[in-house]
């Protein structure tokens, strides 16, 4: 990076002296055409020789580099040659007496701004030699002055060495002071080298933790465009950053734009709940400002919390199952024990007594109502949490015809019902025959009363691979009169019926038995439409740890 930065220079120094000598270039030319100083008409051969050569080595400096690695050792050379060329060009306009000393100091000051204060005594130094020099050997007469005709050297020994002391100080003061501030530049290029990269590393990480957060974040500006998007909320929105970024926030998410617009009747921090395409989102607002505390937009950070509620939807539905459970573990002895000495005497009566027509109603309203305690009672206990059932592989499709043949010969059946069966050639579930029966029974029977006047009950199961698990997915479907929208998240509520003579149980049983398998169960339904119900039940054995959600 430090020889590029130096590379970089290298070529500004080469261009800033081809300024230079086309400057000269230029005034040499212009004594020429108007011939001011007829005299001096001599001297501009040599000058435009040394600019000549000026063109030439800078023209070779470019290439230099590729055949000299060292950048180092390439500005020492460009420095000696400028000023052998400024010593030339001093010589050639007057010796003592030119103006063009003057470049010295140029030299001087690069050197010092490439390679510091070495770099800038050397040059000093260089120049004074040569200067110096210059100066002794006319002085002393081993060079004759370049100069016109008629030209009388008569400098006085205190004048010439005074004007070669005066310009080794001040070579020296330049080098030096060009050497502190070249000092200076370097300390403040390395403090911005280090703050930038301590900026760089800075942004990264807050790139970094902004982008693997799966958390939505985006910002808007005062106007409601959006003006950064991260990854979460590209998964959670389904939006790429490309697509919506500069674009309002009113056309491409609106469903934070209510919430945008009522920002300030919430306390800062404060979450709240939106709902967007199926999905349950919670939301926070906060301002953005800048360095001056001035508000410049706003950021809105939001999360999918539509799995977290199906948990806690989850949860509590387990907790009202447990609620029941207890409550039947409690009272199942306190209501069969009567039931039971209820039942006998009432089963011998009825054989033998001779009974009347109304009396013998009675007694069949009683027996029947005995049946439907000991039915109650019985899906009461199932909700309870009973001990591990025993569990083999056991084939579905042997249970579902069980189950269709049983129905058929009950009062539910209607015989304009049309029954439709796809099952798939894997059919072997691992759990309980008399559970799983349960709620086939269950969901088949609901399926049929659904449909008083007829229709088409339709059941399928497929193979379901989730998160490397096998599972059976039993599939059924009825055309009846379906679950309106509001009570679809009850269904699997205890003691919650839409039947005249239901007890609310038969789903919440169904519910109850699918966890304990490690499965899932799913309702679609739309009023006057039809219902579809999906229970998902594992092929093989899955430990209570397993996580089993579809």
């Amino acid at each position: 990076m430090k020889n590029n930065f130096l590379d970089k220079r290298l070529r500004w120094l080469i261009f800033f002296r081809v300024v230079i000598a086309t400057f000269l270039l230029c005034i040499t030319t212009f004594i020429r055409i108007k011939e001011i100083e007829p005299s001096l008409q001599a001297l501009l051969a040599p000058v435009y020789f040394i600019i000549a050569l000026t063109y030439l080595f800078s023209f070779a400096f470019l290439f230099t580099p590729k055949i000299i690695k060292n950048i180092r050792l390439n500005i020492y050379i460009q420095s000696l040659s400028d000023i052998s060329l400024i010593t030339a060009l001093v010589y050639v306009t007057g010796g003592i007496g030119s103006i063009y000393s003057v470049f010295y100091p140029l030299i001087i000051i690069y050197s010092a701004l490439f390679l510091a204060g070495r770099g800038g005594l050397i040059a000093a130094s260089a120049s004074s030699i040569f200067y110096g020099l210059l100066l002794d050997l006319e002085y002393y007469g081993f060079l004759q002055p370049a100069s016109p005709l008629g030209y009388d050297y008569n400098f006085d020994t205190n004048y010439v060495f005074s004007r070669i002391f005066i310009h080794i100080i001040s070579f020296y003061i330049i080098a030096l002071l060009t050497s502190f501030a070249a000092r200076q530049e370097k300390k403040a290029r390395d403090l911005l080298v280090e703050k930038e990269s301590a900026f760089d590393q800075l942004d990264l990480l807050h790139k970094s933790i902004i982008e693997s957060v799966d958390t939505g974040i985006l910002t808007v500006d005062l106007n409601r465009n959006i003006k950064s998007f991260n990854k979460g909320a590209e998964e959670i929105s389904g939006f790429l950053r490309s697509e919506i970024i500069d674009k309002k926030i009113d056309y491409v998410l609106p469903v934070f734009l209510n919430i945008l617009n009522k920002e300030n009747q919430w306390k800062q921090g404060s979450r709240f709940e939106a709902a967007d395409s199926g999905k349950i989102l919670g939301c926070s607002v906060s301002p953005l400002v800048d360095g001056n505390r001035k508000k410049i937009g706003d950021i809105l950070i939001f999360q999918d919390l539509t799995t977290i509620k199906e948990m806690e939807s989850h949860i509590e539905k387990n907790k009202r199952l447990a609620f029941v459970g207890e409550m039947a573990a409690s009272l199942a002895h306190e209501i069969r024990n009567p039931l039971a000495s209820i039942s006998g005497p009432i089963q011998m009566l009825s054989k033998n007594l001779e009974m009347d027509e109304t009396d013998r109603r009675l007694m069949q309203i009683i027996l029947r109502g005995k049946d439907r305690l000991e039915g109650f009672v019985k899906d009461f206990l199932l909700l309870a949490r009973p001990k591990q059932s025993e569990r083999k592989d056991i084939d579905v499709k042997a249970i579902i015809d069980d189950v269709l043949e049983s129905l058929r010969f009950s009062s539910e059946w209607r015989e304009d019902i049309e029954v439709i069966k796809n099952l798939c050639n894997q059919t072997s579930i691992y759990g309980n025959k008399a559970e799983i029966r349960q709620v086939i029974w269950n969901i088949i029977s609901n399926a049929v009363q659904a449909m008083p006047d007829g229709g088409r009950l339709k059941i399928e199961t497929s193979e379901v691979f989730n998160d490397t698990k096998e599972y059976i997915e039993i599939w059924i479907s009825d055309n009846g009169c379906g679950i309106e929208e509001k009570d679809q998240d009850r269904v699997f509520e205890p003691f919650y019926t839409t039947k005249e003579n239901g007890t609310g149980l038969g789903m919440a049983i169904v519910y109850r038995i699918v966890e304990s398998h490690m499965g899932k169960i799913k309702i679609k339904s739309k009023s006057g439409k039809g219902t579809d119900c999906i229970v998902l039940l594992p092929q093989k054995e899955v430990s209570d740890g397993e996580d089993s959600r579809c």
